[in-house]
């Protein structure tokens, strides 16, 4: 989501399928890195049954699928792309902030790119999930889809230090509505106010103007 000047940058994360857009499942967090200084690892494992987002190998989100989700678990073949775009009226503190264009042009680099699934060929009018199966049980036996407890408690901390806005507790949105793919926990009610937003966010972290060319991992991953 961008960032202002000497302010910590922002990243969210969404969820929807078969058109459910006017029900976002939007959280945003903080990352302790500045991405224009070094590349990092952002990876989606997305499988039938959960989709976990990662950053820099340290998963920072699950959603898990349920019947009560019903449509709004993506279940189509995707594609994937990457855009440029002005999301100034909304990302940066509720339009509060619009971008600056005299530090256009704005450059974005990707690199590495691995897909890894069951190719589909969108043309082709045939069930894919039979003739996928092998390749999404391969998928979900991987060591990298797999939360082991230390995965999860690094996950859970990422969460705590770093996790701004969750759609989960944003009341003028959704009203009393809840989502069957949150999990209301209590100290997350104590942090989040009526609008989704973190009460108690992190101190933004004073950085230097000094580029590096090592990334920065991030200080909640763990190993085993």
């Amino acid at each position: 989501l961008g960032n202002v000047r000497g302010k910590d940058w922002r990243i969210q994360t969404n969820v929807y399928g078969n058109g459910s857009t006017a029900r976002g499942r939007e959280e945003r967090y903080l990352v302790p890195f500045d991405p224009t200084e070094a590349a990092h690892r952002y990876s989606i494992l997305w499988t039938p049954d959960y989709i976990i987002f990662y950053v820099d190998d340290v998963a920072i989100r699950e959603v898990v699928r349920s019947d009560s989700m019903g449509g709004d678990f993506p279940s189509k073949p995707m594609s994937v792309y990457a855009t440029i775009w002005d999301g100034s009226s909304w990302a940066t503190s509720y339009g509060k902030i619009k971008i600056n264009y005299k530090y256009a042009p704005y450059v974005s680099e990707f690199s590495d790119l691995v897909l890894r699934g069951c190719r589909v060929d969108p043309i082709q009018q045939v069930d894919t999930a039979e003739r996928c199966a092998e390749t999404v049980e391969e998928l979900m036996s991987a060591d990298f889809a797999l939360l082991t407890p230390m995965k999860r408690a690094a996950m859970r901390r990422f969460r705590e230090r770093y996790m701004i806005y969750s759609f989960c507790y944003d009341q003028h949105r959704y009203g009393n509505f809840t989502f069957p793919d949150c999990d209301y926990v209590s100290p997350e009610h104590t942090r989040f106010g009526e609008w989704g937003n973190n009460r108690f966010p992190p101190k933004e972290v004073r950085r230097s103007r000094r580029r590096v060319r090592k990334p920065s991992p991030i200080s909640v991953q763990s190993s085993e």
